[in-house]
C-alpha cells in the first residue's frame, strides 16, 4: 500500500469545503499558525518539519526561491491562492520538475468591488468623516464626486475590464493604457486608449491594474505624479512596488495630489519602507487596506476550491486547468 500524501495549507481562512475536496481523495492535510507569507517569511521548525514530508503546498504570498525548493525534494505542487507569482522562482520551478498554479477569475470581482470603494471612500472623504465623528468635530468636510469624472486604468486585464463595467453606472469617461491590449478588447470594455502620459494629464482618479515587471516598477514616482492633476486620486489594488511610496507621500502632504486609496503599499516585503507606511496611514487623504482586495467571503471560498482542485490534479497526475497553469516541468 502506497504511503498517504500529504498537503500543507498555509493559506489563512481556508474553509473546510475546500479541505474537504481534498481529503477525499485520500490526502491529508496540515494547518495552523504558520505563517509563511508577505507578512512573516520565516520558515519556523514547524514549517521546515512540514515541508520535509508534504507533497503539495497551499499558499499566500510566499517568497519562494531556488534554495527552498532544493530544500524540500517531497515538495511536487505549489498552489498559490491568488493571482501573482512575482516572488517566486518560476523557471527554478520548472528546471526542478515542480508544479506552479494560481487562481485565476476566482478573487477578481472582489477586487474590482474594492477598487472602486476605494475611489468612493477617498473621494467622498468617508474615512476622515468617520474620524470627525469619532473625536465629536462637528464641522463636515466636503468631497468630490465619482459622477462624471475621468478614471484611468493602467492596465486592462480581467480586473480592470470589471471595474471600467462597474463604472459605467456613474457616467465616467474610461481610459485605459496597456501595451497588450487590442482595440477590440478597449472596445468591448467600454473603454479609450490613450498613452500613458494622455492618461495622467486627463485622469480624476489613476487605478493601477499593471502587473509587477522591471519595467513597471516605481511606475508611479516623482516625475509622473507632477504629471497628474492636483485633484487627481490614486488607486492602488495591484502591488505595492508599482508605486514610490516616499514619492506619493511628499505629493500628497504638499498638495500635489489629493488623495491615494491603497490596498498594497511597498513595505508590505521591504520593511525599511515601514516609516513611510506609517505617514501615509496618518494622512486624513489616505485610505489603506491590508492588501484584503481579494479577499471576500465569496470570493476566498471560489480561490480556495479552485487551488484544491489544482492540488488534486497535480497530485493524481491528472491535468490542471490550463488558466491556473504557471510552470509544469514533470514532463522536463
Amino acid at each position: 500500500m502506497s504511503e498517504r500524501r500529504t498537503v500543507l495549507i498555509t493559506a489563512r481562512f481556508f474553509d473546510t469545503q475546500a479541505i474537504d475536496a481534498i481529503r477525499a481523495h485520500g490526502f491529508d492535510i496540515l494547518t495552523g499558525g504558520m505563517a509563511f507569507d508577505g507578512v512573516d517569511s520565516t520558515i519556523t521548525e514547524e514549517m521546515n518539519l512540514a515541508l520535509q514530508k508534504c507533497s503539495a503546498w497551499i499558499m499566500g504570498i510566499p517568497p519562494i526561491d531556488r534554495a527552498v525548493l532544493e530544500r524540500y525534494p517531497n515538495l511536487q505542487v505549489l498552489a498559490r491562492r491568488g493571482v501573482g507569482y512575482d516572488s517566486i522562482d518560476v523557471q527554478a520551478v520548472k528546471d526542478l520538475g515542480r508544479v506552479l498554479t494560481v487562481t485565476p477569475g476566482s478573487n477578481e470581482p472582489t477586487v474590482a468591488d474594492h477598487t472602486v470603494g476605494l475611489m468612493l471612500s477617498v473621494g467622498k472623504r468617508f474615512f476622515e468623516s468617520h474620524s470627525r465623528m469619532q473625536s465629536g468635530v462637528k464641522t463636515s468636510v466636503v468631497g468630490r464626486e465619482l459622477y462624471g469624472k475621468t478614471v484611468g486604468l493602467i492596465g486592462l486585464g480581467r480586473i480592470a475590464r470589471l471595474v471600467a463595467r462597474r463604472l459605467s453606472g456613474f457616467d465616467v469617461r474610461v481610459l485605459a493604457h496597456d501595451p497588450y491590449a487590442t482595440q477590440d478588447v478597449a472596445k468591448d470594455a467600454g473603454v479609450e486608449m490613450v498613452g500613458l502620459d494622455e492618461l495622467f494629464k486627463q485622469s480624476d482618479f489613476i487605478s493601477l491594474h499593471a502587473p509587477l515587471t522591471e519595467k513597471t516598477r516605481h511606475l508611479i514616482n516623482a516625475k509622473t505624479l507632477k504629471q497628474m492633476k492636483p485633484e487627481a486620486i490614486l488607486i492602488n489594488t495591484a502591488r505595492g512596488e508599482l508605486v514610490d511610496d516616499a514619492a506619493l507621500l511628499t505629493a500628497l502632504k504638499t498638495g500635489n495630489l489629493a488623495g491615494a486609496g491603497l490596498d498594497v503599499l511597498g513595505s508590505e516585503r521591504d520593511k525599511s519602507l515601514e516609516s513611510i507606511t506609517n505617514e501615509l496611514l496618518a494622512l486624513p487623504n489616505v485610505v489603506c487596506t491590508q492588501h484584503t482586495g481579494g479577499s471576500s467571503h465569496e470570493g476566498l471560498a471560489r480561490a480556495n476550491m479552485l487551488a484544491a482542485q489544482c492540488v488534486i490534479a497535480g497530485l493524481n497526475g491528472s491535468p490542471v486547468l490550463a488558466g491556473c497553469i504557471v510552470s509544469d516541468g514533470r514532463g522536463c
